[in-house]
C-alpha cells in the first residue's frame, strides 16, 4: 500500500489495536478486519510475536494499512519498519523514537495527554498525535480542553474507548480517528474467533457510517 496513512485514517476513522500472541493468527485476522470493512491494524509491540505477526499480516493482505503500536525505542521502530509498518504509534512522547521515524520517513503518532507534550510534538513539526490514555485522562471533555488552543493539531484518542463512546469522540473536529481493541480483543484472536471479530468490525463500521451520514 502506497497511499498516505493519514488520508486513510481520516477516511476509515477507526484503528483496530491488536495484541497478538501467535503470529500464525495474523493472516486470518487480516482477512477478518478487511472483510468487516476496516483494512487497518495497529500491532502492539507488547508480545514477542508482534514483529512476525506484523510481517505475516502485511504479506497476507497487501491492501491493509498496517502500523506498529506501543513502540518504546528506536530499535523497536526499526524492527517494525523492517516488518512492513506504514506508521508508528508510541504511548508517550519519546524524542529518540520520533527522530528515528522522521529520519526514515515513516509517519509517527506519539502519545500526549498534556499541553506541554503537545508543544514538544509541535517543536518536532508533528501535528497528528495520539491522545492517551483517553478515558483515564478525562475523555472527551479533557480532549476538548487540550485541543482548543491548538487548532492545527489532530488527535487519535486511544485508551478505554469502545463502541458506545466512539460517537462522542468522532464528533470532535480535532479527532481524525479513534483507536481501540474492542473489535479484536486479545482473547478472541487467541481463540480463533475471527467470525466474531468480523462481526464486531462490521458493527463499528456501521456506527462510523451513521456518524458520517449525520
Amino acid at each position: 500500500m502506497t497511499a498516505d496513512p493519514f488520508a486513510l485514517l481520516q477516511r476509515i476513522r477507526v484503528v483496530p489495536l491488536i495484541v497478538i500472541d501467535d503470529a500464525r493468527n495474523a493472516a486470518s485476522l487480516a482477512m477478518a478486519l478487511s472483510m468487516g470493512g476496516l483494512p487497518c491494524a495497529e500491532i502492539a509491540f507488547r508480545t514477542p510475536a508482534a514483529g512476525e505477526a506484523l510481517r505475516r499480516l502485511t504479506s497476507a493482505n497487501a491492501d491493509i494499512l498496517a502500523g506498529a503500536g506501543t513502540v518504546l525505542t528506536p530499535e523497536q521502530a526499526a524492527e517494525a519498519r523492517d516488518a512492513g509498518a506504514q506508521f508508528i504509534v508510541s504511548p508517550g512522547f519519546n524524542p529518540r523514537v520520533v527522530d528515528y521515524c522522521q529520519d526514515h520517513d515513516i509517519p509517527i503518532y506519539p502519545g500526549v495527554c498534556t499541553p506541554t507534550e503537545v508543544e514538544a510534538a509541535l517543536e518536532k513539526r508533528l501535528t497528528t498525535l495520539k491522545f492517551f490514555p483517553a478515558e483515564a485522562m478525562g475523555g472527551v471533555e479533557t480532549l476538548k480542553a487540550i485541543s482548543a488552543p491548538y487548532s492545527a493539531v489532530r488527535f487519535i484518542p486511544t485508551g478505554g474507548l469502545n463502541g458506545a463512546s466512539l460517537p462522542s469522540y468522532l464528533a470532535l473536529k480535532s479527532v481524525v480517528a479513534c483507536g481501540g481493541s474492542w473489535m479484536a480483543p486479545r482473547d478472541w484472536i487467541a481463540a480463533g474467533e475471527f467470525d466474531r471479530i468480523r462481526g464486531e468490525v462490521e458493527r463499528t463500521v456501521s456506527t462510523v457510517r451513521q456518524i458520517t451520514a449525520g
